[in-house]
This record gives structure tokens, C-alpha cells and sequence, in this order.
């Protein structure tokens, strides 16, 4: 069993950044493969950011790529996405989610967190 609790979320203007938090805890926390998704108000939830089990091959959506950094810390069973140049449009909730498999779809993944909110508005 992995539970996972995200944090770090909050009201941000436009150009600014933030560093989102996913600790997890359980045996096999360093064997799966982390992803963070996120869900705009009334929109379906997408695509972040993806990081392998050993933190050496990473994967974004193309609307974040080039302003967000994931990474992931094995000593404190965290990992953490690096938000930069934020938008109006990145406002969502931004959920951490593990898998034994690498995945680009909300479907299927086996551990979710809880979300943390993220607005950016002047």
C-alpha cells in the first residue's frame, strides 16, 4: 500500500513560480513510477509530468513542458514538481499519482493522492 500527500499549492500571479510536493510512504514507495495530473474547473484531468522508478527518464505534457521540472528525492520518499513562468491557464488541482508502469493517462494508475490547488491570477 502507498499513500500519497500532496502539498505546496496556492494563489500565485502570472510569471510567478511554485514547487508542488507529493510525499509518499510505504516499502515499495522508490520502485514506482510517479506522475503528476491535473483537472482545470470543468475540464477532464491531464497530463503533467511523469518520472521513472529510478528518476532517470522524465516525460511532459506539451503545454508545461520547458516551465515545469519533475524530480523525485529516493531519502525522503518525495517527489516534487518545479512550476515556472506559471499562467493563468495552469489553475487546477494538481494530483501526485504512483504506478508500477509509467503512464501519460489518468486511467489505470494505481495510488492517487488527494490534490493540492494551484491558481494563478493577477
Amino acid at each position: 500500500q502507498v499513500q500519497l500527500v500532496e502539498s505546496g499549492g496556492g494563489l500565485v500571479q502570472p510569471g510567478d513560480s511554485l514547487r508542488l510536493s507529493c510525499e509518499g510512504s510505504g516499502r515499495s514507495f522508490g520502485a514506482y513510477a510517479m506522475h503528476w495530473f491535473r483537472q482545470a474547473p470543468g475540464k477532464e484531468r491531464d497530463f503533467v509530468a511523469a518520472i521513472t522508478w529510478s528518476g532517470e527518464s522524465t516525460y511532459y505534457g506539451d503545454s508545461v513542458k520547458d516551465r515545469f521540472t519533475i524530480s523525485r528525492d529516493k531519502s525522503k520518499n518525495t517527489v516534487y514538481l518545479e512550476m515556472k513562468n506559471l499562467k493563468p491557464e495552469d489553475t487546477a488541482v494538481y494530483y501526485c499519482a504512483a504506478d508500477g508502469l509509467l503512464r501519460v493517462h489518468d486511467s489505470g494508475l494505481e495510488y492517487w493522492g488527494q490534490g493540492t490547488r494551484v491558481t494563478v491570477s493577477s
